[in-house]
């Protein structure tokens, strides 16, 4: 790939957060920077797609860029009419992606790809900012949504985005001792809500909040995820593509074990009745590890679920789900990027009601000795036993 960003430009080379942060500056892309007091943890948020996070660093300027970006598309200027894959580390979307409720394709169309479209609110428009500090910013949109059954939405949209420190880590029983690692960490808090006259059904159809987060794969990267070894029914769903070969997924005391390497194209999800707050991933070869945290709520909800095609039930969705990008039929690929994505309970709201579904990302770069401590007090199992699944 050529270089985006000529060297009279930025000094920082690609793979740093400096050199993307000059890449969106030199297309003039509006961005918002989120920095913390000492300039080393930053956001970098475009309000042009979506208030997405586009990526993040533990070390200022010339820390690693954790976000997956899509270089050639950006640099084009081109936007497509059914789905721009902008990238970003975090961006908001809605559920359901496929069944008789999605958002998707329209009424009475065949949900295959030709068909498929993203909605331009989730894709090409912008949302706008209202509120703007050094390390939080806040967005609002406002718009109509009409699903596969002929349903129509009056949607309101906000996204709070806000760095976090350590303190608040400790709260999430995350200690981090300075000077032994480089950490970035921020909360998205996405909320929903019913502007219309008529209540959001089941029969009519129901919307979800959807986080999905693209980060660059490598051969030495696994997702691991919690479940609930106590919950009923299956553990993952690993055929959203076809089955996932056995040395690529892991199942194993209570944890899903993910190969991550941007060569194979698969998604596996976690069922509400065994889904945990925490998953993540981890690259043994850079020592950097990622955490991510969900909110779940207090009782049992449903899940709109976005399979395409025909359904049994709308509503036997995922939680949390994973995918690693690898080549299509024709041996093209998007990325490779892989995704940790989350998602909130199906949204029943009365006129005026709201849903709000938050989401954590933490980055911690640092001696292994370390982060093994940090996964051991979340997780109860170490980097070891992470980098020992797909050797």
């Amino acid at each position: 790939m050529a270089e985006k960003v000529e060297k009279s430009q930025t000094e920082f080379p690609k793979g740093t957060f400096g050199y993307d942060a000059a890449f969106f500056d030199s297309l003039h892309i509006h961005t918002i920077e989120l920095t913390d007091a000492e300039g080393k943890a930053r956001l970098l948020v475009v309000p042009g797609y979506q208030g997405r996070v586009m990526t993040s660093s533990a070390n200022g300027q010339e820390g690693h860029s954790s976000g997956w970006i899509n270089y050639d598309l950006i640099a084009s200027g081109e936007i497509n009419n059914q789905f721009n894959p902008f990238g970003g580390e975090e961006r908001f979307w809605l559920g359901p992606e496929g069944g008789p409720f999605s958002i998707y394709f329209k009424e009475g169309d065949e949900q295959v790809f030709e068909n498929w479209k993203v909605p331009e609110v989730l894709d090409s428009e912008r949302f706008d900012p209202i509120e703007c500090g050094q390390t939080r910013v806040t967005f609002t949109k406002d718009t109509t949504i009409e699903n596969a059954s002929g349903t129509e939405f009056q949607v309101g949209i906000a996204r709070e985005v806000s760095l976090l420190n350590r303190d608040e880590l400790s709260s999430l029983n995350i200690e981090i001792p300075e000077g032994l690692f480089d950490v970035v960490a921020y909360q998205t808090a996405n909320t929903l809500t019913n502007r219309g006259n008529e209540a959001w059904t089941k029969e009519g159809g129901l919307l979800s909040i959807w986080l999905l987060c693209m980060f660059n794969p490598s051969p030495t990267t696994t997702v691991f995820i919690s479940y609930d070894e106590a919950g009923d029914g299956q553990i993952v769903n690993d055929e959203y593509f076809g089955k996932v070969p056995s040395d690529r997924l892991r199942v194993e005391d209570g944890t899903v074990y993910f190969k991550i390497d941007g060569k194979y194209r698969s998604k596996i999800g976690i069922p509400p009745s065994r889904a945990k707050e925490w998953c993540g991933s981890y690259d043994s070869e850079k020592n950097i590890l990622t955490l991510l945290w969900c909110s779940l709520p207090s009782e049992p909800r449903k899940y709109v679920n976005s399979n395409w095609g025909e359904q049994d039930d709308p509503y036997d969705g995922d939680v949390i789900n994973s995918y690693n990008d690898g080549p299509v039929d024709d041996g093209s690929i998007m990325g490779p990027f892989y995704e940790l994505e989350t998602s909130s309970p199906a949204a029943a709201l009365k006129p005026g009601e709201s849903l709000t579904h938050t989401q954590r990302v933490i980055h911690v770069q640092g001696e292994k000795a370390a982060l093994d401590k940090v996964v051991q007090d979340l997780f109860g199992f170490g980097l070891q036993t992470i980098e020992s699944k797909f050797k």
